[in-house]
């Protein structure tokens, strides 16, 4: 073995050994950090770290380039072999082998929740097969499935639903006896009128909030049963999904935060008249997790780190909920609950 190579070999030795070192007490030290952080501050806290891990794990250069102590270490080695050498002369350094400034990687903003393993968009809403059930053919099941799917993607997917806008793709795949209605009720906020059906989509608020990323996490189920009822016989499909979105003030990334819509919905399909009707009986019923609770009007306005005091939140009862269980019984009402994450 040359005097180079065992020079190198050494070297990379130390950078490895303290490396690895330098990584256990960071991932020890961060854990503690991360758990007892309010939850309002600990994606904050999360980007300083993974950050700081970047350096630790983007190669020898960077690592000698920003600790001190790894420096003391080679420095030590390169002395005593180039005692041992009687001086080595190492030769100007290769451009190409030359360190550049590390660039951070992204950190996702579903990082630390549950969210982070969901599938995106519509690769979520995954439909169970279709079978002959409840007098439909298997055909017209399918059909129906299919229906439901592309309701929940224009209800929490479509971009310009979304942002404000008026929500078109779920209008085009309601029952024509029902778009009358629905648009009628559109953004209706008079007192005492429970029929808003803004509600039956995801709105951000418009100049409150906006995506900080294309990416919309997705995670449920849709079962579907025979039913008769009224002289109909068909399917009842009922849906349970949430919707996980990263948003943040408008042009402001600093106040990124997540909002968790979930949709617990049920519809029937039946034939009338000889052609396949998919009604929704109930639909996006379930919670809205990360919002204010004291704005009413249909649109979501996300709760942020600095946002004022929200006073039914303050009067809010109850054991806090976790929003990422599938299961959780929501109740009846529409009072305001605490959640346990984000």
């Amino acid at each position: 073995m040359s005097d180079t190579d065992d020079l190198d070999r050494r070297f990379a030795a130390i950078a490895s050994q303290t490396d690895q070192d330098e990584r256990r007490r960071m991932s020890d030290t961060a854990a503690k950090e991360w758990s007892n952080l309010p939850r309002n501050r600990r994606r904050r806290r999360r980007w300083i770290t993974v950050l700081a891990a970047c350096v630790l794990v983007a190669g020898a250069g960077v690592v000698v380039a920003y600790r001190p102590e790894v420096v003391t270490q080679v420095r030590d080695a390169l002395a005593e072999q180039l005692s041992d050498t009687g001086g080595l002369s190492l030769g100007a350094i290769p451009e190409e082998t030359m360190t550049v400034d590390a660039v951070p990687p992204s950190v996702s903003p579903f990082e630390g929740s549950p969210a982070k393993d969901y599938a995106e968009g519509v690769k979520g809403l995954v439909m169970p097969p279709a079978t002959t059930r409840g007098g439909l053919s298997r055909k017209d099941v399918a059909a129906a499935l299919k229906r439901t799917r592309d309701m929940l993607a224009a209800s929490h997917l479509d971009r310009r639903t979304l942002m404000g806008g008026r929500p078109t793709a779920l209008v085009r795949l309601l029952d024509p006896e029902l778009r009358p209605w629905f648009l009628k009720n559109l953004d209706r906020r008079k007192p005492g009128n429970d029929s808003n059906t803004r509600y039956w989509v995801t709105s951000l608020a418009p100049k409150a909030a906006e995506l900080a990323t294309d990416v919309i996490k997705v995670n449920g189920r849709t079962k579907y049963s025979a039913f008769r009822e009224d002289g109909r016989t068909g399917i009842r499909i009922t849906v349970n999904y949430l919707f996980v979105y990263a948003v943040q003030r408008p042009g402001q990334p600093e106040s990124v935060t997540r909002v968790i819509s979930h949709n617990m919905g049920e519809l029937l399909a039946y034939r009338e008249n000889g052609a396949l009707v998919v009604w929704p009986v109930e639909w996006n019923s379930g919670t809205v997790t990360g919002v204010r609770c004291d704005v009413q009007d249909g649109f979501v306005h996300p709760f942020y780190e600095d946002s004022a005091p929200d006073k039914e939140v303050v009067e809010a009862t109850g054991a806090p909920l976790d929003p990422y269980d599938l299961d959780h019984d929501s109740g009846d009402d529409n009072s305001c609950r605490a959640a346990s994450r984000s």
